[in-house]
């Protein structure tokens, strides 16, 4: 069983700040303690929606490095990551699906008996109640309540 990082919440925080205050929102925080030193690894993305360049990761990192080492939430050595969501990843707030309406997703998800599925198709939209996708030219909704994942793909034809 995964159990996340006890400082997780606390370097979330930070880091949400730290984007804030230089343009950017968190797009996501791992910590890889199994590595030696440990591995912040953080996703930014631009509050304008706005692509993030090279620069603008490299640009972020001494604010970031700076806040941690201010923070004293970190006590041990550690490396410090800065990267954006690119092609592959999980999508998660409702940002990520507007910006991605009408690109290749698999969705994974439980049926109602419990088993996992998996559907590839085109991203419609997500409501309070159902994901809903097109797998070719037919609309499947999902509940959300049942999706464990929606990934983005590169399209196959």
């Amino acid at each position: 069983m995964f159990l996340p990082h006890p400082l997780l919440p606390d370097l979330k925080d930070l880091a949400s700040a730290t984007a804030v205050d230089h343009g950017f929102e968190l797009a996501d925080l791992q910590v890889l303690a199994h590595m030696q030193p440990m591995t912040v690894q953080i996703q930014i993305r631009r509050s304008s929606g706005d692509d993030v360049t090279l620069d603008d990761c490299a640009a972020f990192s001494a604010p970031m490095g700076e806040a941690l080492e201010n923070s004293a939430v970190l006590n041990e050595a550690y490396v410090l990551e800065i990267s954006s969501p690119g092609i592959g990843d999980h999508l998660q707030s409702d940002r990520d699906f507007q910006t991605f309406r009408r690109y290749p997703v698999d969705v994974i998800h439980r049926d109602p008996d419990g088993a996992e599925q998996k559907h590839s198709g085109t991203l419609l939209e997500r409501t309070e109640n159902h994901l809903k996708i097109s797998i070719h030219g037919r609309i499947k909704q999902i509940p959300r309540d049942s999706i464990l994942s929606v990934e983005l793909t590169n399209p196959t034809g």
